[in-house]
């Protein structure tokens, strides 16, 4: 099993900058490949970005490419996900999730596990 325990998630003006942590415990950290997601109100819960392994491939969602920037420490156990630029459509829960394997999947079944979410507000 793999815990994980989202946070830094508020509100924030149209072209503003907010920083998300995903911390994670149990099984070894270094061994999954990392995800975030969103879900806005109403939608269906998308793939913003992922993280290898390693930490050395990332993979992004072609409207976040250029703002967004996820990053990983494996002595602290935590995924980042620096994010740029905001809009409002941005607006969403932002969740934390983890696969072993590749980290190339954008489909929320391919994820074993999940965080409870943290909101991001972008104000206009």
């Amino acid at each position: 099993q793999v815990q994980l325990v989202e946070s830094g998630g508020g509100l924030v003006q149209a072209g503003g900058s907010l920083r998300l942590s995903c911390a994670a415990s149990g099984r070894t950290f270094s061994n999954y490949a990392m995800a975030w997601f969103r879900q806005a109100p109403g939608k269906e819960r998308e793939f913003v970005a992922s993280i290898s392994w390693s930490g050395d491939s990332t993979y992004y969602t072609d409207s976040v490419k250029g703002r967004f920037t996820i990053s990983r420490d494996t002595a602290k156990n935590t995924v980042y996900l620096q994010m740029n630029s905001l809009k409002p459509e941005d607006t969403a829960v932002y969740y934390c999730a983890a696969r072993s394997g590749s980290h190339y999947y954008t489909g929320t079944g391919e994820y074993a596990y999940w965080g409870q979410g943290t909101q991001v507000t972008v104000s206009s």
